[in-house]
C-alpha cells in the first residue's frame, strides 16, 4: 500500500492546532475565550481557511465549541464531563504505565532525567505557567515513551481538556499535580514494578480530581411570566 502524501495544507492546519492546543493547555487561553479568526490569522500569519479547518478539528475533539452567529470559543466543560475525562485518564494512563518496561526507561533515561530536573526547578519557583507546563509534560512524556501512539494521542487530548477543567473547577490557584508523586512513578517503572506504578498513578489522578469543586448545582427554576412581566 502506498504511503499517504501529507499536503502543505494538512501541515499548516496541524501547526495551528498545535499552537492553540499548547496555549489552552498552559492556561494562556482560559475557558470561554472567544477565538476570533482574524486575530488568529494575523498572529500566526495563517490562511483563514486553514484557521477555520483547525478550529473545526478542535471542536471535534471537544476542546473548542463553535456556535452559529457567535463563532468559536475555548470549551467550558461541565462537571459531568470533568468526571468523565478523569475516568478516561485513569484508564489510559494506567495502560500507559503498564506498557513501559525497564528497558524503555533505560533507553529514555536522559529524557526522563532532564524532564524531572526541569519539573523540580519549575515547582520550586513561582511561575505558574511554567509549573503547569512541566507538570503536564510529565504525563505526555510517559505517553510518548510508551511507544503506543494511539494511547499517546488520546492522552494529549485528555490533557488539554483537563487543563480547561482545572481552570474552571480547581479550588485554589496552586497547581495540584505533585512532583514527588511523579518521581515515585518513575522509580517504580525503573524497577519494573508496574503494579506500584499503576497504583501511584491512579492515586495521583484521584487526588487531582478531589481538588476540583465538581458538586452538581441545580439550575435555578425560572418563572417565565414573572421574568417577562412589565417589559
Amino acid at each position: 500500500m502506498a504511503a499517504k502524501t501529507v499536503t502543505s495544507k494538512q501541515v499548516e492546519v496541524q501547526r495551528i492546532v498545535d499552537v492553540l492546543f499548547k496555549a489552552i493547555a498552559q492556561h494562556r487561553l482560559p475557558p470561554g475565550t472567544r477565538l476570533i479568526e482574524a486575530q488568529i490569522v494575523e498572529t500566526l500569519q495563517a490562511n483563514r481557511n486553514h484557521v477555520q479547518a483547525a478550529l473545526q478539528r478542535l471542536a471535534l475533539q471537544r476542546v473548542v465549541t463553535i456556535e452559529p452567529n457567535r463563532g468559536a470559543m475555548v470549551a467550558q466543560p461541565s462537571a459531568k464531563e470533568a468526571r468523565e475525562v478523569f475516568a478516561a485518564r485513569r484508564a489510559i494512563e494506567r495502560a500507559i504505565v503498564e506498557s513501559i518496561t525497564p528497558a524503555i526507561m533505560h533507553k529514555q533515561r536522559q529524557r526522563v532525567a532532564t524532564h524531572m530536573s526541569n519539573e523540580r526547578k519549575a515547582t520550586s519557583a513561582t511561575d505558574r505557567r511554567a509549573i503547569v507546563r512541566e507538570l503536564s509534560e510529565f504525563h505526555l512524556m510517559l505517553g510518548e515513551i510508551s511507544g503506543n501512539s494511539v494511547l499517546s494521542e488520546i492522552l494529549a487530548n485528555l490533557m488539554v481538556r483537563s487543563s480547561l477543567i482545572v481552570a474552571l473547577y480547581q479550588r485554589n490557584d496552586v497547581p495540584s499535580c505533585a512532583s514527588d508523586e511523579h518521581q515515585q512513578i518513575i522509580t517504580a517503572l525503573e524497577n519494573g514494578d508496574h503494579g506500584r506504578a499503576a497504583a501511584v498513578m491512579l492515586e495521583h489522578l484521584g487526588e487531582l480530581e478531589d481538588q476540583l469543586d465538581l458538586d452538581d448545582q441545580a439550575e435555578p427554576e425560572v418563572n417565565l411570566r414573572q421574568a417577562l412581566a412589565g417589559l
